[in-house]
C-alpha cells in the first residue's frame, strides 16, 4: 500500500521554480505530444451544447491518481469510458444529466503519472489542457511564472488533515492539542500549511518532522506516538482496513479547521486565456456544479470508472470501491463538499482567497520565491462562471 503523496508546493521549492521555468520556455517553443484521444459518439446533443463553444475534447489535468475527490468528472463520462493505461488518461463523451453535450472529456492522472510535476507546469507545457487542478497556495506560488486563475472549487474545505492515535492521545481533539502532548508530527517537506501552523503557534517547530515519504511505515513503527499528515477522505479508511500492521481507527482534524483554509484542487485555467475561454466556461462550469450533486447522490457508476482506471494505470496507488464510498461519506459528513459562503456550490469567498494570499506571501518570499507584483484575490480566483442557483439543495 502507498499512502497518497502530496507534494503541495513541492518537496523542494527550488525544484518547482526550475520546473516552472522549463515549462514556460517549453510552451513558447513546442506543441504537445500528448494529444487528446479521439472518442467517437454519434448520439444527439441534448439541452447543453458545448460543441459550439468548447474544444472537441475538454482536457483536465488532475493533481493525483483517480479518486473520489474527482468523482464528479468521472460521473460525466461514466456512460462510455475509454481507459488508456499507457497515457494514464480516461476519456469519454461528456454527458450532462444523461444527455450528450457534443464534446469529449479527457481526465489525465497526475502525481506519479507525470513525475510529480506541478499541474501549473504541465498546463504551460501542454496547451491542449483546458483546466488543471490547483490549490490556492500553489496559484500564489506560481503567480509570476505560470499564472492560473481558478474558476471552480469542487470542494468547500480541503480534505487535508493531521491524524493521530486516539488511544495514545485520548485528550487530543485538535491539532493544537498535539502541541501540549508534545507529539511528533510527520509531514512532507515544503508544505505551506506547516509553516503557518508553526508561525501561528499551533505547533512547535521542534515537534515537526518533514521526513514523511507517503508510506505508513513510520506511523506504524511509532506505535501511536507520532501524528501524521494525510487526507480525511483516504487515510482513516486505509489505516483502519488496509494497513494490517495497524487495523485501528485514527482521529484527525482538517487543516482548514486549524486556520489554513486553502481551496484544495480547484479547477483553473491559464490566466492569459481566461477571456478567450469564457464562452466555454459559462456553459461548462454549471455542468460541473450539477455533476458534483449528481455524483454525491449516486456515486457507484463513476466510482467503478475510478477504480478501473487506477487498476489499469498501475502507478503504485491502490484504491478500491469501499475506499471510494468511504470518501463520499466523509466529504459530506466533514463538510468537505458544500455550498460555502457564496451559497452556490463551487464558488469562492474572496476574503478567504485573500487570507491564503496574506498567509503564504511572506512564507514564499522568505524562501526566495518571486511572486507576481500587486497580486490580488481576483487574479487567483473568480466566480464569473458559477451559477448561483446551483447548490447541494438543488435537484
Amino acid at each position: 500500500m502507498r499512502a497518497r503523496r502530496t507534494p503541495g508546493i513541492s518537496a523542494r521549492l527550488t525544484g518547482i521554480v526550475a520546473a516552472l521555468g522549463i515549462a514556460v520556455a517549453a510552451s513558447l517553443t513546442a506543441c504537445s505530444s500528448d494529444t487528446p484521444a479521439p472518442t467517437a459518439f454519434d448520439g444527439p446533443i441534448g439541452a447543453v451544447n458545448l460543441r459550439e463553444v468548447c474544444p472537441a475534447t475538454v482536457v483536465v489535468q488532475s493533481g493525483w491518481n483517480p479518486e473520489a475527490e474527482f468523482g464528479f468528472l468521472y460521473n460525466l463520462i461514466s456512460a462510455h469510458p475509454s481507459i488508456d493505461a499507457g497515457r494514464k488518461a480516461t476519456t469519454g463523451p461528456l454527458f450532462a444529466h444523461g444527455e450528450y453535450t457534443g464534446v469529449n472529456l479527457e481526465i489525465r492522472a497526475g502525481g506519479p503519472a507525470i513525475g510529480f510535476q506541478p499541474v501549473m507546469s504541465r498546463m504551460y507545457q501542454d496547451h491542449d489542457i483546458t483546466l488543471g487542478f490547483v490549490d490556492t497556495e500553489q496559484a500564489v506560488f506560481a503567480s509570476a511564472t505560470a499564472p492560473v486563475t481558478s474558476v471552480f472549487a469542487p470542494m468547500t474545505k480541503s480534505p487535508q488533515m493531521i491524524m493521530w492515535d486516539p488511544q495514545t492521545y485520548p485528550g487530543v481533539k485538535t491539532i493544537a492539542d498535539l502541541k501540549a502532548a508534545k507529539a511528533k508530527v510527520l509531514y512532507f517537506q515544503g508544505e505551506a500549511y506547516m509553516n503557518y501552523l508553526v508561525g501561528a503557534g499551533v505547533l512547535d517547530k521542534s515537534q515537526t518532522d518533514s521526513s514523511y515519504d507517503g508510506t505508513p511505515s513510520y506511523f506504524v513503527a511509532a506505535n501511536g506516538k507520532s501524528a501524521q499528515q494525510g487526507f480525511a477522505s483516504t487515510e482513516p479508511y486505509v489505516y483502519e482496513h488496509q494497513v494490517q500492521a495497524r487495523n485501528k481507527p485514527v482521529a484527525y482534524q482538517l487543516i482548514a479547521d486549524a486556520g489554513f483554509p486553502t481551496y484544495k484542487s480547484t479547477m483553473a485555467v491559464r490566466s492569459g486565456e481566461l477571456a478567450q475561454s469564457s464562452a466555454c466556461l459559462k456553459k461548462l462550469i454549471p455542468v460541473l456544479q450539477r455533476s458534483v450533486i449528481d455524483y454525491l447522490a449516486a456515486p457507484d457508476a463513476a466510482n467503478k470508472v475510478i477504480v478501473d482506471s487506477v487498476a489499469a494505470y498501475n502507478t503504485g496507488w491502490t484504491y478500491d470501491a469501499d475506499n471510494a464510498r468511504y470518501a463520499v461519506r466523509t466529504m459530506l459528513a466533514d463538510g468537505i463538499v458544500g455550498n460555502g459562503t457564496t451559497g452556490a456550490l463551487g464558488g469562492f469567498d474572496p476574503a478567504r482567497v485573500g487570507r491564503i494570499l496574506d498567509v503564504t506571501e511572506p512564507i514564499f518570499t522568505a524562501d526566495g520565491v518571486a511572486l507576481a507584483p500587486d497580486l490580488t484575490p481576483d487574479r487567483l480566483a473568480t466566480n464569473e462562471f458559477i451559477d448561483p442557483a446551483i447548490g447541494l439543495s438543488s435537484s
